[in-house]
């Protein structure tokens, strides 16, 4: 069942949202090589915890032991944090972290460079930031769930990259992941109508080579099958009255 949200609510999960952004915001900075992937997760929980009443998002749920997902290079999504996985010139690091904050959650990633990184790795990034864009841009009232994911699929693969498919974005609110769920493909005017009040977590997932994808021995990090690079971005988003834009919940200034 989808769930609509009052005004209330998404004042609130915005609230929660700019946690969120100022997590990301905050391991952006302290990324580089030589810091471990559990250092970064230490102090982001830290940080989430330093505001009254929050939580994070990740830590135990579906039983995941940790406060961001941290997914380097061919990893796609849920990394575990570990002090045995240092960042190294050149990696691309995606950082996913949800904040739960008086009943209700919000959640954001973003891919980040550590240091300088080729040029095909920074297309990469742009492209898969691009792709974010495009499907925010169609999260409107009136269009359907197939716009959204058309519109990311569309980006991508004009770039030449693939979207996964086997993974999707969400519906979010009282409960991390809600329905709908919204795939990063799909054809226009398709799926459910995007209704005012709707709230929704919309995350490209581009690879540069296939789609195919498959998941570790340690249940959780999803890579790419045929070992290429990666991105992730994502924003939670509130779907406005009818003619206007969505509300990105997870910016650091709304």
């Amino acid at each position: 069942m989808i769930t609509i949200k009052s005004p209330r609510e998404i004042d609130t999960m915005a609230a929660a949202g700019r946690i969120v952004a100022r997590t990301l915001a905050l391991v952006g900075r302290l990324i580089g090589p030589g810091k471990t992937t559990e250092e970064l997760d230490r102090l982001a929980e830290e940080f989430i915890r330093s505001h009254p009443g929050a939580r994070p998002s990740f830590k135990g749920l579906y039983d995941f032991p940790a406060t961001l997902c941290t997914s380097i290079n061919n990893e796609i999504v849920h990394g575990i944090p570990s002090p045995r996985r240092t960042l190294r010139e050149g990696d691309l690091l995606s950082v996913d972290v949800g904040v739960y904050l008086e009943g209700l959650h919000a959640d954001s990633a973003a891919t980040f460079p550590v240091g300088a990184v080729s040029p095909p790795a920074q297309r990469l990034l742009q492209v898969t930031q691009q792709a974010l864009a495009a499907g925010v841009a169609v999260a409107r009232a009136g269009n359907h769930v197939g716009d959204i994911g058309h519109a990311v699929q569309e980006v991508a693969e004009e770039a030449g990259f693939s979207v996964v498919r086997e993974l999707v974005g969400h519906g979010i609110g009282a409960s991390f992941h809600e329905e709908p769920q919204v795939p990063n493909y799909g054809k226009p005017k398709r799926g459910p109508r995007l209704v005012p009040g709707m709230t929704i977590a919309i995350e490209p997932m581009v690879n540069a080579g296939g789609p195919e994808i498959r998941t570790l021995e340690d249940k959780w990090t999803v890579v790419t099958e045929d070992g290429s690079l990666s991105a992730h971005f994502e924003h939670t988003v509130a779907i406005a009255e009818a003619g206007a834009a969505p509300r990105i919940l997870t910016n650091l200034g709304d």
